[in-house]
């Protein structure tokens, strides 16, 4: 517990020796975008809604090009400069980034406000931080004015935005720590970026070429290994099952001792837990089915394409399909796998006009490879070696992003303090 004395304001609990000020107090120039209706290849790099990251980074995965306004230098953005997404729906509007110089000769559009602060009484990096802690508190939407679609913010308003305001060695000084977790946030993000990739690689290379082997066939489904066989879905499997969801308003149907799930529940390779639980009332007056432990499961209908394998007996909604696997022939988790790589072609199988889906005769008749079990158990193990190494890092990542929504809460209010 500190010794520093606090006082209440319109914003909170704050430290005594702190301010509360309106953005516009430390703003020395406010300035909305340009629209353009038009794309020129040769022309000046516009960045858009979508340039501005929710964790206040600027990201230019895709950006577009348009004509060179007369009066460019109005538009131009400069390092520290604070870009405002004040255009968007109503859980996005409010993203807040700073300008690092991560283009040339760059714009923003009319979706975008820029400001520019007095940096003799506040850091830009603090009004940032300040800014996603309030998007991330839902600030904006309570502030915004909401159209058909979107929602918008006036320059006007924004400028009323109160923020508190420390000396600025001690915002200086919390914007460095906020700023060195995101650095290690971002490590982990690019590690994550670079195992996806090497399991997306991974995947096409062993469901293709296999382990080891020299001999190759063309098939109906591509290039694969001669001693491999396409075979049908349905020819490796006992049977498929469809599921459904006991009446929610008869209370005996629920919180009983059988695992339940729905689309939803798939986050990942394998399911370990129930979504909810329902009774065995509820299982029998219902068409929901339970799958057996170490089988498949697939969204036909919510969610199409998502898989995972049931290590626990689990009954199902009806937006899943149970698949029964005969383990002499296939193991479960390369046909997971088969699944997952497979996931574009089964959304183009969906039918049905207002929820789509997936027919579990269609699934059925899927064609896969199909390597000798041995080779089968070796694949899934690469693979699955693979994507709990990425588990581990979004598990991390998780974590880092929950340090740093803790050291937000701390350091902005200054219910702890930093020795500067």
């Amino acid at each position: 517990m500190n010794s520093y004395g606090y006082k209440e304001t319109p914003i909170g609990r704050i430290p005594e020796d702190w301010e509360i000020v309106r953005l516009g107090d430390i703003s020395v120039d406010v300035q909305q975008g340009f629209a353009s209706g038009k794309r020129d290849e040769d022309g000046v790099i516009q960045l858009r809604m979508n340039n501005i990251a929710t964790d206040g980074r600027v990201i230019l995965d895709s950006y577009i090009r348009v004509p060179i306004p007369d009066n460019i230098d109005r538009y131009l953005l400069k390092p520290g400069d604070i870009l405002f997404n004040n255009t968007n729906s109503v859980d996005l509007i409010g993203k807040t980034a700073i300008f690092r110089g991560e283009c040339d000769f760059c714009t923003y559009s009319n979706h975008i406000t820029r400001i520019k602060v007095d940096e003799s009484k506040v850091a830009p990096e603090w009004v940032l931080y300040n800014f996603i802690k309030k998007w991330q508190g839902r600030y904006f939407r309570q502030v915004c004015v909401r159209h058909v679609g979107q929602a918008g913010i006036r320059s006007e308003d924004l400028m009323k935005t109160l923020i508190p305001l420390p000396p600025l060695p001690e915002q200086r000084k919390i914007a460095e720590i906020l700023s060195t977790v995101d650095e290690a946030i971002q490590k982990v993000d690019e590690a994550i970026k670079k195992t996806e990739r090497l399991k997306k690689g991974l995947m096409q290379e062993l469901l293709t070429k296999g382990i080891g082997h020299t001999e190759f066939k063309d098939t109906e489904i591509g290039r694969i290994p001669k001693e491999w066989k396409v075979v049908r879905l349905r020819d490796v499997c006992l049977s498929f099952i469809g599921g459904g969801t006991p009446s929610t308003t008869n209370p005996d149907y629920w919180n009983g001792d059988i695992a339940w799930m729905t689309s939803a529940h798939i986050k990942g390779r394998v399911i370990t837990t129930g979504q909810k639980f329902i009774t065995k009332e509820g299982l029998r007056n219902s068409t929901s089915n339970l799958i057996p432990k170490d089988n498949l499961l697939v969204a036909t209908r919510v969610g199409i394409g998502k898989a995972a394998i049931n290590k626990i007996d689990i009954a199902i909604s009806q937006d899943l399909t149970g698949i029964i696997i005969d383990k002499n022939k296939s193991a479960p988790d390369f046909l997971y796998w088969c699944i997952i790589n497979n996931e574009r072609r089964l959304k183009s199988l969906a039918q049905g006009s207002t929820i789509k889906g997936i027919l579990r005769e269609e699934l059925g008749r899927l064609k896969i490879p199909l390597p000798p079990l041995s080779e089968q158990q070796k694949i899934a193990e690469i693979l699955s070696t693979v994507d709990k190494k990425l588990e581990l890092e979004r598990k991390r990542k998780e974590k880092l992003e929950r340090i740093k929504k803790g050291l937000m809460n701390d350091l902005l209010t200054g219910r702890e303090r930093v020795k500067v």
